[in-house]
């Protein structure tokens, strides 16, 4: 019997053309799915926009207490210990004995540093706490800076005034990092700002005798919100 091959013929194209278009709209949802997938992270690529990120930014202020001369030093001496940076520290001695915190002079230790106008820095001290005796617990520094202001722009922290920072350290002895925070624990700004870019003065006064330290620390990146994990910082 011989078939028609017009009825043949006339349904085989539907079928083809139904079958094509199918597959163009499948293709066509894979490549919606596709585009809206996520690419996949390089992380070589991320790591390189956030190290680029912190080298725009200043660079940590870091100064050891090895290097510095003599004649910053008022009431303090150069100690050895073994695990600080060039094997010394500064500290004052121990008659457990009262100190009282600016505007009075008590022993002390002047240096100078480099810092950027307009950024945010937060202070630590690479604090050594020592034996108590008498009324001094030797966890104690107050901190002062020329030319340092607040958010608002007026001048806080002037060496020789009423107004500084104090580094409160725990009742442990040894080592650790303590911040420079403002008296009043209430406040949660204890960022400290420049008014111009360039040398300024820092004033550390001992707040109890025995106290000492090894690192001073201003960082305008790495630690504005946690000390340093290691022991000695690098510059």
């Amino acid at each position: 019997m011989k078939r028609d091959m017009s009825l043949i013929t006339k349904f085989r194209v539907p079928i083809l053309v139904g079958a094509a278009a199918g597959v163009l709209a499948l293709v066509s949802l894979a490549a919606v799915v596709l585009s809206a997938w996520p690419a996949p992270v390089n992380r070589a690529v991320v790591a390189e926009t956030q190290e680029k990120k912190l080298e725009a930014l200043p660079p940590e202020v870091v100064v050891y207490a090895s290097d510095l001369p003599k004649s910053a030093l008022s009431e303090f001496d150069f100690w050895n210990d073994p695990a600080s940076p060039g094997g010394k520290m500064v500290g004052t001695p121990n008659t457990g004995d009262e100190l009282d915190p600016p505007p009075e002079n008590d022993p002390h230790v002047i240096f100078n540093v480099q810092v950027q106008k307009g950024v945010p820095y937060r202070c630590w001290i690479h604090m050594k706490i020592g034996a108590p005796k008498g009324k001094s617990q030797a966890n104690r520094f107050y901190v002062q800076f020329s030319d340092a202001v607040d958010k608002t722009n007026k001048e806080v922290f002037k060496p020789r005034t009423g107004s500084y920072l104090t580094a409160q350290g725990p009742e442990q002895q040894g080592w650790t990092w303590v911040a420079c925070d403002l008296a009043d624990s209430k406040s949660s700004d204890n960022l400290v700002y420049f008014r111009t870019s360039g040398e300024v003065t820092v004033r550390m006064q001992a707040g109890m005798e025995g106290v000492g330290f090894d690192q001073f620390l201003l960082s305008p990146a790495r630690f504005l919100e946690k000390p340093p994990s290691e022991a000695v910082v690098k510059k």
